[in-house]
């Protein structure tokens, strides 16, 4: 077992630990976590329809302005697959569609993405560079080697343009990125693991509004080649000082079992190296977390709960990471195990708007949900 050991980083103190110590410790944490409610929540429809499948937000991305906020997600057909797995119909098409509300997630609209023609994705291009990715309405959006912009609060977009792998077979993006300058933008992204598959999650950056990307740095050790496990989709906050902050979603196996789980990384030199730390560790049953900087500095962390009772749940922390709350029970009446990829933003009167895909006792179809919920003070 390896033993645990303090790292300051200029404001604070965290605990860093080995894998071997943290896979023990994980059942320990999920035994001794507390459920308790959130303040005042409620609960809305973003979109639902019969027969088909909404799925998937985290996948796609979500941007706020104000009360104003967008949100994508795969919309498909419904389907019931008789071995357990996602309920749509692989055999016909699925595609992107986004979501817009302006009244901070009470009612909301779908669109149809610019990029899309009669659901076909636009070529490939290389990218022209110097977008200014400080533009007031400028949204970003990275999903697998590719990546779209918006300067119009997503109404028509640019792109799609190519990203570089990396070294590896493929890209394996999801929105996930902090603006630093006007052509300076940081993403935090993964890459296949070297056989072709999921994966091992890396930091990268442009300094040229787009045009070239570069690798800064890989977060935490590459998963086991010859076996399952996967280190993927991660969210990331940029703390007081600079440094970063991202939760990642792991699976792997231990004592011929599959585990899934979320765990924490720190980077203290802006990507170059990450150090992982003892908690949160997050024994969900695989679902990726939507981690955000509220207004007052203190960090919500949201996530699918692939458990029973299956829900969303938040942790809350004070501290830059160092602690967390107990968790927060967003809702827990989900149906199966196939919901969850939640997306968070926070509105102007400092409620949170927690989006995700849900799958509803009342309803066999998946559809967008979202909770509007107050992180307190």
């Amino acid at each position: 077992m390896t033993g645990t050991k303090k790292m300051n980083v200029r404001h604070g103190i965290y605990t860093l630990t080995g894998i071997i110590y943290i896979t023990i410790a994980c059942t320990a944490v999920s035994l001794a976590i507390a459920q308790e409610g959130a303040g005042p929540a409620e609960n809305a429809v973003v979109y639902k329809e019969d027969g088909r499948f909404g799925g998937w937000p985290a996948n796609n991305g979500i941007w706020s302005w104000g009360n104003e906020i967008v949100v994508g997600f795969t919309l498909g057909y419904y389907k019931k697959n008789p071995s357990g797995g996602h309920d749509i119909d692989p055999d016909r098409p699925s595609a992107d569609r986004y979501a817009r509300s302006l009244d901070g997630g009470r009612t909301w609209t779908v669109e149809v993405p610019s990029y899309l023609e009669n659901d076909t994705e636009r070529a490939l291009q290389d990218p022209p560079g110097r977008i200014d990715f400080t533009h007031p309405d400028c949204a970003v959006k990275l999903r697998m080697n590719k990546f779209y912009y918006s300067l119009d609060r997503c109404r028509t977009w640019n792109g799609p343009y190519r990203m570089p792998s990396f070294g590896r077979e493929a890209l394996l993006a999801r929105t996930d990125y902090i603006v630093e300058g006007k052509h300076r933008l940081t993403a935090f992204v993964a890459a296949t693991k070297g056989n072709g598959r999921e994966g091992q999650p890396l930091c990268i950056r442009t300094v040229d509004g787009g045009k070239t990307w570069q690798l800064v740095g890989w977060i935490g050790v590459r998963p086991p080649v010859d076996m399952y496990g996967y280190a993927i989709m991660p969210s990331t906050v940029q703390l007081e000082y600079g440094d970063y902050l991202t939760m990642i979603r792991r699976g792997g196996v231990f004592e011929s079992e599959r585990r899934w789980w979320l765990e924490a990384f720190l980077s203290p030199d802006q990507g170059k190296s990450w150090y992982k730390l003892e908690k949160p560790f997050i024994n969900n049953g695989g679902n990726p977390a939507s981690m955000i900087r509220l207004k007052d500095g203190r960090i919500a962390l949201t996530y699918g709960w692939r458990r029973p009772p299956y829900g969303i749940r938040a942790m809350i922390s004070q501290d830059d990471g160092q602690t967390w709350s107990r968790e927060i029970v967003l809702r827990n009446d989900g149906a199966s195990w196939d919901l969850g990829y939640p997306r968070t933003v926070q509105r102007p009167d400092g409620k949170c708007v927690t989006v995700y895909y849900f799958h509803h006792p009342d309803q066999p179809e998946r559809f967008i949900g979202c909770t509007i919920w107050d992180p307190g003070k």
